[in-house]
């Protein structure tokens, strides 16, 4: 059985992975992390999480979505009592990028670390397309 997917391949390691595969209506993203433009991660875990939605509503843009089409996210944090000491500002910026209370299911796992030492949270999302 062949599937029929759309691939968006970009960044340093598109010869290695794909941002999104969507599948049908549904739209698979990487994890997506903090870096700001020049890559770097800032020290803030709200300012990396911030720069991780970045991430996320530009794959989306390439399948011609927006936040309003992500359905689940998975957010990987590595230091969950950070997370937990920030949540009220974390969720505070994470309904402004949606513009609204998300209309979402989300997963919150602490992890032992991500690809980069200096990255605190990873983002992963499914969307569902138009």
């Amino acid at each position: 059985m062949t599937i029929d997917k759309k691939l968006l391949r970009n960044g340093p390691y598109a010869d290695l992975f794909s941002q999104g595969v969507q599948v049908g209506n549904t739209l698979h993203m990487a994890g997506q992390v903090g870096t700001d433009a020049e890559g770097k991660a800032p020290d803030s875990l709200v300012d990396q999480m911030k720069n991780a939605y970045q991430h996320v509503e530009s794959v989306l843009k390439e399948f011609n979505c927006t936040m309003d089409n992500v359905v689940e996210e998975t957010w990987f944090v590595t230091d969950m009592h950070e997370c937990m000491t920030q949540v009220q500002e974390l969720f505070a910026a994470r309904q402004a990028i949606y513009g609204k209370p998300p209309e979402v299911a989300q997963t919150l796992v602490q992890v032992v670390a991500l690809v980069d030492p200096s990255f605190k949270i990873e983002i992963k999302c499914v969307a569902i397309t138009d």
